[in-house]
Order: C-alpha cells, then sequence, then structure tokens
C-alpha cells in the first residue's frame, strides 16, 4: 500500500482540498482529484530533502509565539501605515543581513516567517557569503533590522535546527 500511496495522509488532504475548491460531489470530480492527489504525492518521491532533527521543541513554540506576536504587531503597523498616509513620510528600502545558520530547514523557516510578517519579505539569499536581501516596507534604521532578524529570529532557529 505504501508503494502507492507513499503518503497517505497528503494525498487525502489534497483530495479533501480539491473537493473543497471544486464545490462538487460528482464522481468525475472525485476521480480527477483521486488521480491528481496521488499523483501529486508520488512526485514528492523524487525530492531527498535533508535529514533533520528538531533539537528544542520548547525553542520552536517559544519562537511560534514570538512570530505570532510579530505578525500581529506588524498587522497594525502596515495598517496604520495604509490608513493614514500623511502622518510621516516612509521609505522603503532593501538591507542586506549576514547569517550564521546554515541548515536548510532554518534558512526555510526563516524565510516563511520573513516573509509571512507583513511589511517584509525575503527576496535573495547568497549561499557565497551567506547573506540574506530583506525588503522593508518602512525602512527607518538599517541596523535595527539587522539586529531584528539575528537576535529574534536567527538565534532561535540556530537553537532549533543546528
Amino acid at each position: 500500500m505504501r508503494r502507492w500511496l507513499p503518503f497517505p495522509l497528503l494525498t487525502v488532504a489534497l483530495l479533501v482540498l480539491w473537493l473543497l475548491l471544486t464545490g462538487s460531489l460528482t464522481p468525475g470530480t472525485i476521480i480527477l482529484g483521486s488521480i491528481l492527489a496521488i499523483g501529486a504525492a508520488r512526485a514528492l518521491l523524487t525530492l531527498t530533502p535533508p535529514k533533520t532533527r528538531l533539537r528544542r521543541p520548547r525553542a520552536a513554540f517559544r519562537l511560534a509565539l514570538v512570530v505570532l506576536a510579530e505578525i500581529v504587531r506588524s498587522n497594525w503597523a502596515v495598517a496604520r501605515i495604509i490608513l493614514l498616509p500623511a502622518t510621516r513620510q516612509r521609505k522603503s528600502g532593501f538591507v542586506r543581513i549576514p547569517l550564521d545558520m546554515r541548515a536548510p530547514y532554518g534558512l526555510a523557516a526563516l524565510a516563511c516567517i520573513i516573509t509571512a510578517t507583513p511589511g517584509t519579505l525575503w527576496v535573495e539569499y547568497d549561499s557565497a557569503d551567506n547573506t540574506m536581501l530583506l525588503h522593508v516596507l518602512d525602512l527607518i534604521d538599517e541596523e535595527e533590522w539587522v539586529r531584528i532578524i539575528k537576535d529574534r529570529y536567527e538565534k532561535r532557529l540556530v537553537e532549533i535546527f543546528e
């Protein structure tokens, strides 16, 4: 069974998502959704992700709380920028941030955290010099952004993944 359905939960989840998005439960929709779900799950077999282990689950939970709080705070800040544009001159820009972390899952988590936070966007990662390029909607101080990323996120991700 594992040979035909290597990721059974993913297959079922994809099928359910397909049925919810199409909005119908006809036999044709179910068959097509099943074929697509099985095909997508089997396509994942070609990927060979690096092995990793979550070293500190408590640190991951604390990081999730920090990220949640930051997303809420950033939503309010971006809403103020959009709804009250005349309050202050805004300057957006790019910041290059040197990283100490090299763990692939840690870098992926950092990219997701930064991109999920309103007002910031992970633009580029340069593996040669281990730096990331960050776009900030309201750039006041570049050094402050370097400190925020390194202290608030990278330090915790290193604790979790390295």
